[in-house]
């Protein structure tokens, strides 16, 4: 390689007082001379902190790829982001993923990095620093934290779409909160993610499935000392990335993103699978669009047996071949030429991986589900879309038409959803307003809303939902979400009332409140918004520049690239 060819040599070969300060300090760390002379310096972007349990294992694992790097001739320098974890922000992870992409984009160009591995985990930090290294766009590689091994109580397995059970169970008074905190004791034994195909899984399967990942890369359990040895296998390879220049763009063609979308229904990925790729796409400035997800998820058949649309974990997938297997059974539905992160094509890599457990992975033919992918559902109430999850929903609800109970935000519902005097039966459908990008702000998981107490107590266990905001990839049910416009926006959904007759019929993709148009315009004439809105700061900035989720919840100002150059010195 010649020295010329890194963007490092633009620090590292220079004369005079700027090479002397970029070469200086970081000698001051033991680093020897030679390192820096014509040495691929690669960057590992680490996602670890205590405040993030999915991801605390990070700093093991930054120390296998960086036995990687050196073995392949590189020097690796580790940096840190914020990191987003799930279980503990508020009031959403999903307000900072676009703070997350901006640190991450701005920490690569700036620094003196030829390549870069993404160590993601929890579920925004995935799609958090594939959309800031694609506005770089440098060799770039994810090395995802695997699953934690599945949980157990009272004998049987337990993930965390059993939250949402226990939570009902709760409620409805048919297990108490003694055998909830037995329950608790059994989730999480393991270091790595929710075990089962939730967000964080679906994100590791999405970024495999688009190539910018080693095979096998999604589905390693955390503790399994396999995901140690694919963190150093990474590590040599971004090296050989960085002298083949292989970038996100050669690897994120409109191709790559119709084949993640294929994979996503075959494994019954999350619904935020969506408003992420969307998001990413936007970045590295492929055309993708909401019925896009639609379209190509199309009969694709359920061919992973997976909680919550299955019965299995993650850790099931990995002993019944992995992620590999399931595109290896679906090979005929793929572009199969399409590069991937190690230069071998996605034909290549997965032609010869076989389910050594039809019951967790099946076959294209004899699926586990004909009902897959994600809907697109367009009408009255969401003229840019919504969508839902027909795997995970329950049959006899998705065509079905009822009288809305509207709930105007989160703290309404809370304050109402338990009370006997709540006007709501089965055949009800419940909507939430101001949940959405803006309205919340963030965009919070809590679109799966429980059922009123009355109803839990008769043995009811799904209802039609509907509102503008997401539902965490664990959850399941008849929900419809990511409604756009969002009611803060002045969406349709804003104007909703108690008592109007809402029709959801998933096979026509429909969504339609039976209101005349003429209805519609007098209500939203006299509509006021009514959410929370910053004065300040980053959530202020957000608010005025987040896009609806049809579009990615992306900021309008980070579309596209800023490329990896940098001119100026800072001495």
């Amino acid at each position: 390689m010649q020295e010329h060819s890194l963007r490092s040599s633009h620090w590292f070969a220079r004369g005079g007082k700027d090479g002397f300060i970029y070469r200086a300090w970081l000698k001051k760390q033991g680093i020897p001379a030679y390192e820096l002379e014509g040495k691929p310096i690669i960057g590992i972007c680490n996602t670890w902190s205590e405040l993030t349990p999915c991801n605390s294992h990070f700093r093991e694992l930054a120390e296998a790829v960086k036995r990687g790097i050196l073995e392949a001739g590189g020097y690796p320098l580790e940096f840190p982001v914020m990191s987003l974890g799930e279980t503990l922000i508020k009031p959403t992870a999903m307000l900072y993923r676009n703070l997350v992409s901006m640190d991450v984009e701005e920490s690569i160009r700036a620094n003196p990095l030829d390549g870069v591995v993404l160590l993601c985990g929890c579920d925004k930090t995935t799609p958090a620093l594939v959309m800031g290294a694609c506005s770089v766009n440098i060799p770039t590689i994810v090395v995802s934290g695997g699953a934690m091994l599945t949980g157990r109580h009272k004998g049987r397995a337990i993930g965390t779409s059993d939250i949402w059970r226990f939570s009902e169970e709760v409620r409805a008074g048919r297990m108490t909160q003694e055998e909830l905190a037995l329950a608790e004791a059994g989730m999480c034994r393991s270091d790595g993610h929710c075990a089962v195909m939730g967000t964080a899984s679906t994100m590791a399967c999405m970024v495999e499935s688009l190539g910018l990942s080693l095979p096998q890369n999604a589905a390693i359990p955390a503790p399994d000392a396999a995901r140690k040895v694919l963190a150093q296998l990474s590590g040599t390879e971004i090296v050989k990335m960085v002298k083949d220049n292989r970038r996100l763009s050669d690897i994120l063609t409109r191709e790559a993103f119709e084949n993640a979308i294929r994979v996503n229904a075959a494994i019954g990925g999350s619904t935020n699978f969506v408003i992420h790729l969307l998001a990413i796409a936007g970045r590295i400035g492929v055309p993708l669009n909401l019925e896009d997800i639609d379209t190509f998820s199309a009969n694709i058949p359920l061919i992973a047996n997976l909680q919550p649309s299955g019965s299995h974990f993650m850790e099931d997938l990995y002993y019944a071949g992995g992620l590999p297997a399931v595109i290896n059974a679906l090979l005929g539905h793929l572009h199969k030429d399409c590069i991937t992160a190690n230069g071998k094509t996605i034909g290549v890599n997965y032609a010869h991986a076989i389910s050594y457990n039809p019951d967790v992975i099946t076959g294209i033919d004899t699926p586990f589900n004909p009902v897959s992918g994600i809907v697109v559902l367009k009408g009255n109430i969401c003229e840019n879309g919504a969508v839902i999850k027909p795997s995970a929903a329950s049959p006899h609800l998705m065509q079905h038409t009822g009288k809305a109970v509207v709930f105007e935000d989160i703290d309404d519902y809370k304050k109402r959803i338990d009370d006997p005097a709540l006007e709501v039966d089965e055949n009800s459908i419940l909507v939430l307003k101001n949940a959405g990008p803006i309205g919340y702000p963030g965009m919070p998981e809590v679109g799966n809303l429980g059922l009123p107490a009355k109803l839990l107590a008769k043995g009811i266990t799904d209802m039609v939902r509907i509102s503008d905001g997401r539902m965490s990839g664990t959850g399941f049910g008849t929900v419809v979400l990511h409604v756009s416009p969002e009611a803060a926006a002045g969406g349709t959904l804003a104007i909703l009332r108690d008592g109007d007759i809402i029709t959801l019929d998933v096979h026509e993709r429909r969504l339609h409140a039976a209101l005349s148009d003429a209805e519609i315009a007098k209500r939203k004439a006299a509509w006021h918004p009514a959410y929370p809105q910053s004065t300040r700061g980053y959530v202020q900035l957000y608010q005025q520049h987040v896009e609806q989720a049809h579009l990615g919840a992306d900021l309008d100002f980070l579309k596209g690239s800023s490329g990896s150059e940098v001119t100026r010195d800072s001495h």
